[in-house]
Order: structure tokens, then C-alpha cells, then sequence
């Protein structure tokens, strides 16, 4: 099972769960009771009309408070979580400033099963103002993740239409294991800086103010 955390910064609750550092934290790959079926999109302190966690502290202590009541079971669908933040993303392309943009973090141990599912729904997210970061755990072949980096190549969906941009950031957890946790942080936040400036431009969008200027 891996989770999701995504956050934006416009109306006031939006910004208050970011002060307060408040993040929905979403877990797939898992059966669920009571009916034990699998899903690939749950909040993981079971409460999905408000599935925010408090910090990593708070993603932690639900992750592990969620463990004895799911089994995990594949396969390990990443569309589902992918098209929930873009939904999200969608309502902010009315925008008329830099005020709205999406990460979606995904953690996880397992190799990627809806390949074409996922590179449609990565296609359709580089449109939106999202951006989606894969940090892969264990020794699994992540060579499917390193295809969705569009780095080195244009990603394209199953039916030939090309990303307008590149909005995905993979790194193996492995690589860092003996690291210093700023190296890793560093590694994961490399490209979104670039892709957060990349998509307002693009779109003509300037800077919101400050708040009190």
C-alpha cells in the first residue's frame, strides 16, 4: 500500500490545513472491511469527508493505526490516485493568478500494474496544475517508475498523445537508504520548483500578492 498527500494554497480552509500542516493522506493496493474488497483509493484514518492528517507525525500514526484492519493486496493500480488529484487540479484551471497547484506524493514498495491506465492519466494531469512524485521502497523493478519520468523522453499515453509537459519526479528510496535525509529531500524536490514556474507561465498567470501588501 502506498499513500497520497496533495495540498494547495487558495480559499481560507485550504490555507488554514496548510498552516496548520494538514494533509490528505489517501492509501491503494489494500482490502477493506467489512466486505474486504480491494480498493486503489481510501483515506487512511477511514474518514473520506475529511481524510487530513497532521504533519508526517499525523501520516505516520494513521498509517500504522490503519495496518490492522487492511490486508494489502494487488495489484498496484497508481490511476485511481492520479485521477483523484486531478479532479481537484481541474476546478483550479479557471484561475486567473498563481494561486492553486497540486503535488501528489506516491510511496511504494510495489511494481506498477495499469501501465497504460497511468500514462493516460499522467498525459491528462500534465494539463492541470499537479505535478506527481514516486518514491519507490524496497527492492522491487522500478523500471516501469523510471519510464514515467519523462526526463529522458517525451511520455506519451498508450494511444500515442504526448504529456505537454513533464510533471513526474522518481526516486529510489534504495539510493538513499545511507544517505542524509537533506539528500533525499533534495532529490525528491528537485523538479518541482521548475515545473511549479513552467505550468503558470505557460498560462500566462501572474504571482498572487502577498497577504498585508
Amino acid at each position: 500500500m502506498a499513500f497520497m498527500l496533495s495540498d494547495n494554497k487558495d480559499t481560507t480552509k485550504q490555507k488554514n490545513a496548510i498552516r496548520d500542516k494538514l494533509f490528505p493522506a489517501l492509501g491503494f493496493g489494500a482490502q477493506l472491511p467489512p466486505d474486504w474488497k480491494v480498493s486503489h483509493e481510501f483515506a487512511i484514518n477511514f474518514n473520506p469527508t475529511s481524510p487530513f492528517c497532521s504533519g508526517v507525525e499525523g501520516i505516520i500514526e494513521a498509517y500504522s493505526a490503519c495496518l490492522p484492519h487492511i490486508r494489502f493486496y494487488g495489484p498496484t493500480n497508481f490511476s485511481p490516485i492520479i485521477n483523484h488529484v486531478a479532479r481537484f487540479a481541474t476546478q483550479a484551471t479557471t484561475q486567473d493568478a498563481a494561486a492553486q497547484y497540486f503535488t501528489l506524493l506516491i510511496i511504494t514498495d510495489g511494481v506498477i500494474s495499469d501501465m497504460d491506465e497511468t500514462r493516460h492519466a499522467i498525459v491528462q494531469a500534465s494539463k492541470l496544475p499537479m505535478s506527481i512524485i514516486i518514491i519507490g521502497v524496497g527492492n522491487a523493478d522500478f523500471s516501469a517508475m523510471e519510464f514515467l519520468d519523462g526526463d529522458n523522453r517525451v511520455l506519451r499515453s498508450h494511444t500515442g498523445e504526448e504529456a505537454s509537459r513533464d510533471i513526474v519526479q522518481f526516486v529510489p528510496f534504495r539510493e538513499f537508504r545511507n544517505a542524509p535525509k537533506e539528500t533525499l529531500a533534495k532529490a525528491v524536490l528537485a523538479e518541482l520548483p521548475q515545473q511549479v514556474v513552467d505550468y503558470f507561465k505557460n498560462h500566462n498567470l501572474p504571482p498572487t500578492k502577498a497577504e498585508g501588501v
